[in-house]
């Protein structure tokens, strides 16, 4: 049971500049072949079972594409798909399955809904082959489930943006989908709607018990909603994890990065185990840091960071690193809302770091550019890979 994915598929796209798209013009008029320049080659292999994962990465790294050839809008080039022991698609066993044949449920960014239609209407679609007193029930079923029941006789131009995206949703889950999919379907949401529906969409699949993959470059959507997260990046699976994984133990810097790993370092040695703190010990030019990891050799060359929340400021004391403590001076302090972004240079070791802080204990330090203070990097928050 469950979802298997092991796909490629191969992209190209023309050549995208000003002058290219002139030499192309030239080529058609003359009836050249245009020539087409290699992309990126999707290439991904996974398992799900009846969880809600997410998949995240930026704009281009190949989730939109995925979702295509899971639905079977578009065809990979080779690999299988299987949803619930149910083959979609397997080149070597001649299997492709129609989009109608496939009993997903989409949900696409721009909702989609028949603007000739009333709500009700819309998510009968889904249910043509139902009898007709199957599909009333089903309809008042997911009317209820959704709480959109006083928007039943509505068309979708008298509808606002978070009910679009709930009769979205009903459409989507009336046909009884073996797997839902959600590709960026907040991205023209407030963020009281999208936090709304982000509940609701929990709630959904806990009650439901259906997979549920959903497409974001959001982390903060992402860190919401997911279960387990897919990190994409250039058409590749770059980790396949919990939040927690992901976050605090990356397996490459690309990770890192988009899971908002702002401090990096790439020039940190192990020395070493320490006994009496049970922690390992780096050195990152000049500067010592304890971190808690049993996994490392003495020698080894790694990266290091840590996420800016997890720096913390101290009201007193001095420096000690053997505790990760740390005196710095700040070199800005930028206004966030409830948070403030604080950029700080350590004294004596040429690293600059950057914190978030809530902006009242920020207040109740007076700290501004210039002052002298004291940083502390828990141990088990310390990010190496």
């Amino acid at each position: 049971m469950g979802v298997k994915v092991r796909l490629r598929k191969s992209y190209y796209e023309a050549e995208d500049s000003k002058k290219s798209r002139d030499r192309a013009k030239g080529r058609a008029k003359s009836g050249a072949k245009i020539e087409a320049k290699k992309a990126f080659m999707l290439d991904v292999s996974f398992e799900m079972e009846n969880e809600l994962v997410v998949l995240f990465g930026p704009s281009g790294s190949g989730k939109t594409t995925l979702f295509k050839c899971i639905s079977g809008i578009t065809d990979p080039d080779c690999g299988n798909i299987t949803v619930n022991s149910k083959v979609y698609y397997n080149k070597n066993k001649k299997i492709n399955l129609s989009i109608q044949k496939r009993n997903l449920g989409y949900v696409f960014q721009n909702y989609t809904l028949f603007p000739h239609m009333d709500v009700r209407k819309n998510i009968e679609c889904g249910l043509k082959n139902w009898n007709k007193e199957s599909r009333e029930e089903r309809v008042m079923e997911m009317l209820s489930l959704l709480h959109i029941e006083e928007l039943e006789k509505r068309y979708p131009s008298q509808l606002s943006g978070g009910q679009k995206q709930r009769v979205a949703l009903a459409r989507a889950l009336a046909p009884r989908p073996e797997l839902l999919l959600l590709d960026e379907p907040f991205s023209a949401l407030d963020k009281g709607i999208k936090t709304e529906l982000i509940e609701k969409i929990k709630s959904l699949q806990n009650k439901l018990k259906i997979p549920l993959l959903f497409i974001t470059h959001s982390l903060e959507e992402a860190f919401m909603l997911a279960d387990r997260v897919l990190v994409m990046h250039g058409g590749k699976i770059q980790q396949f994890g919990t939040l927690d994984e992901i976050s605090y133990h990356p397996e490459n810097r690309h990770v890192a990065e988009l899971t908002g790993l702002s401090n990096l370092f790439d020039d940190a040695r192990v020395v070493g185990y320490d006994e009496i703190s049970k922690s390992t010990v780096l050195m990152s030019g000049d500067l010592k840091i304890r971190i808690n990891s049993l996994e490392l050799n003495p020698g080894n060359l790694v990266s290091w960071g840590i996420h800016p929340k997890n720096i913390t400021f101290l009201l007193s004391g001095s420096e000690d690193q053997d505790k990760n403590i740390y005196q710095a001076y700040v070199s800005s302090v930028i206004n966030k809302g409830p948070k403030k972004k604080i950029t700080v240079k350590l004294i004596r070791h040429y690293k600059t770091l950057t914190a978030e802080v809530p902006a009242q204990f920020v207040e109740s330090l007076r700290l501004s550019a210039g002052d002298s203070c004291l940083i502390k990097m828990e141990m088990s928050k310390v990010v190496v890979f």
